[in-house]
């Protein structure tokens, strides 16, 4: 019986530390940010690329207000609701104090500052696909935004999701840096690439996932349901999204389909983030849709 006891603890012992393990944060090493400069009027490209107003801004702001970053948005999801945090430039509330290195181990680990897990709701998983320079001029562009004093809500999880050393086990799962789409790709179906896997990150919410949140990665653009349990976010695919380059590169201006209906919904936000960008990364968006699998839902 001594035995027997013996070995489970030794066993317990085991997992404990395997658990431990697995599950520290990671953040990135000094190196891969030494040197490195931002320039801001190259990160504000980067900015609405990666939709950062979208989720961080105020609800309903509009114009200018949209730069203020003070969080409070609501996102719910099968684990709880996420509310976007305050990610201006204040020293107290926002991320004004933070080093470049702190800023890209938050937006390519999912660590903050103080060594805590971020919830994958921030899309790390797809920013940890960005050049490290585009991480240095997007932090220039966001310094120079307007602070707010306004402090940042926590998220509304029951256990075990409110649990945040487990998000150490959910990166060992499914957290993935190599690129979906592979091959012999052209210059511009290289740059959509980078523009739709890493830093428009479209596959977070047209991808469908599994139990635990992972992406399904076989099922690339294919549509999902949408997090909030109303309606589904479409296929995208060529299976589904027939659409001419031309057409998908239009409606990521304008928000117009084909036949003239217009866009709605979240994507508003994506096409108008879009819109800003130079033509050239919309066609590159669309040429690279062009190669994705077609998949039926």
């Amino acid at each position: 019986m001594r035995r027997l006891f013996a070995s489970a603890a030794l066993l317990a012992a085991l997992g404990g530390a395997v658990f431990w393990g697995v599950t520290t944060p990671r953040p990135l090493a000094p190196d891969q940010t030494a040197g490195l400069t931002g320039d801001a009027a190259q990160g504000e490209a980067v900015f609405w690329a990666a939709g950062c107003a979208s989720c961080h801004m105020a609800d309903g702001a509009k114009a200018e207000a949209a730069l203020v970053l003070s969080g409070g948005q609501r996102f719910a999801s099968p684990f709880g609701t996420f509310l976007a945090p305050n990610i201006s430039p204040d020293v107290e509330n926002g991320i004004g104090g933070w080093s470049l290195a702190s800023f890209a181990t938050a937006v390519s680990r999912g660590v903050s500052p103080d060594g805590a897990h971020y919830y994958p709701a921030f899309p790390y998983n797809a920013y940890n696909k960005m050049q490290m320079q585009d991480i240095a001029d997007l932090k220039a562009f966001m310094d120079r935004l307007p602070p707010s004093p306004l402090a940042s809500k926590p998220h509304e999880l029951g256990f075990p999701f409110n649990v945040r050393r487990s998000l150490g086990g959910w990166k060992f799962l499914f957290e993935n840096k190599a690129w979906v789409i592979e091959g012999d790709l052209t210059d511009q179906e290289i740059r959509g690439r980078y523009l739709a896997e890493a830093l428009a990150h479209c596959g977070e919410c047209h991808t469908p996932r599994n139990a635990l949140g992972g992406l399904d990665r076989s099922k690339w653009l294919a549509g999902a349901a949408d997090p909030s349990g109303k309606g589904r976010i479409p296929n995208i695919t060529p299976a589904k999204l027939d659409w001419s380059v031309d057409e998908i590169a239009e409606y990521l201006t304008s928000g117009f389909t084909p036949d003239y209906d217009s866009v709605g919904g979240h994507m508003v936000h994506v096409v108008e983030n879009m819109a800003r960008l130079p033509q050239a990364d919309r066609a590159a968006i669309a040429a690279y849709l062009k190669r994705v699998p077609a998949i039926a839902d």
